[in-house]
């Protein structure tokens, strides 16, 4: 049934493996969508599942599909919990990413973890999840996804900017809006900061004492895929051919890595963002908290920076999956083929039932 108000979880993990991110949402359509965030929390990852999903580009079909499994089961008892915190009844739906396994759109391959039917069994909550796989089936790269969010919900903002595991921007060009990924920023830094036994560099203060290495840097600039057109994604396994190799090549200490590579951060980031002082860039994601890279950005950057609410910060992507999962209900375009270079728009996803 098509309603003007919905209650639902948006679920999101993502390769920055911060944990899984809940947040419950109300949402309400009156010539045009509007959103609360009611609660929302983070659920960080034990060691245990941080290992076996940094592997997960390594494991064979079957081995895959056991872990599935066991994601699955993992995801619906952390929805559960939070269900039971927040005291929360009736919900619409719960609109889950799952986690990212496979990301191969050139080979017509993506695969997330976390989607099975029985989440919804788990949960005894309608699902809508499994939002990439139609794309790549319509010729798309199945990513980023969170652009209708950004058109719907964020368009008073000329770039819509996440800083996740990759960077990836949103904005409108001859009237369409159009939306891919810059570059890979904290599944890199978090990679360097954990060889010296840090999680992630916080506010990028290692980073901050490294110095640059110009030989490094502009390899690392020189790489193919910034030359590439959009539609374009990342995934893990282009970083682990492409990028880290290229780093390890130097044999540098981890403060200049770090340093070197917020600096190739936001190069790419300036060079896709046109430079205007009256246009607003909003930044979300994990991101925004690495004050040195924000500060590079600055620099750099000759347009208005916005940072939101620590709220947006840390929860628009699972908001904006809450969003698709409502347009998927109601059989209304959550994918947009300019965005990810599909033959079509389409409502993506698949609805999970559960038997009473």
């Amino acid at each position: 049934m098509i309603k003007s108000r919905y209650n639902v979880i948006g679920v999101m993990s993502g390769t920055s493996l911060d944990g899984i991110d809940l947040a419950h949402i109300t949402f309400e359509f009156n010539d045009g969508w509007t959103y609360k965030i009611n609660n929302a929390e983070t659920v960080p990852y034990t060691d245990s599942w941080k290992t076996i999903l940094t592997n997960l580009v390594n494991q064979d079909q079957n081995e895959l599909k056991s872990i599935d499994t066991n994601y699955t089961m993992y995801l619906s008892n952390v929805i559960n919990d939070f269900i039971t915190k927040i005291k929360l009844r009736n919900i619409d739906a719960i609109c889950s990413h799952g986690h990212t396994a496979l990301h191969q759109p050139e080979n017509g391959l993506t695969y997330q973890i976390g989607n099975l039917k029985q989440i919804a069994e788990l949960t005894q909550q309608k699902v809508v999840c499994n939002f990439r796989v139609q794309d790549v089936k319509l010729g798309g790269q199945g990513a980023p996804l969170v652009p209708i969010g950004d058109q719907v919900l964020f368009s008073k903002y000329e770039y819509c900017l996440n800083l996740g595991g990759f960077a990836n921007i949103s904005f409108k060009k001859n009237k369409n809006r159009i939306a891919f990924d810059i570059c890979p920023v904290n599944i890199v830094l978090n990679y360097y900061s954990e060889k010296i036994g840090l999680e992630y560099d916080a506010n990028g203060k290692i980073a901050a004492m490294g110095k640059v290495n110009h030989s490094l840097l502009k390899a690392l600039n020189a790489i193919e895929f910034y030359q590439l057109d959009f539609p374009k994604s990342l995934g893990l396994e282009w970083v682990n051919s492409n990028v880290i190799p290229i780093i390890d090549h130097y044999q540098l200490e981890i403060k200049d890595v770090l340093r070197t590579v917020v600096e190739h951060i936001v190069i790419q980031i300036v060079l896709v963002i046109k430079q205007n002082s009256k246009s607003s860039v909003l930044i979300s994601g994990g991101g925004v908290y690495n004050t040195f890279l924000i500060d590079r950005l600055k620099d750099l950057c000759q347009n208005e920076i916005i940072i939101p609410s620590e709220d947006l910060i840390e929860y628009k992507e699972a908001l904006i999956f809450g969003l698709l999962g409502v347009l998927k209900l109601r059989d209304e375009t959550n994918c947009l083929a300019t965005v990810t270079g599909a033959t079509h728009n389409h409502s993506s996803g698949v609805i999970h039932t559960f038997n009473i």
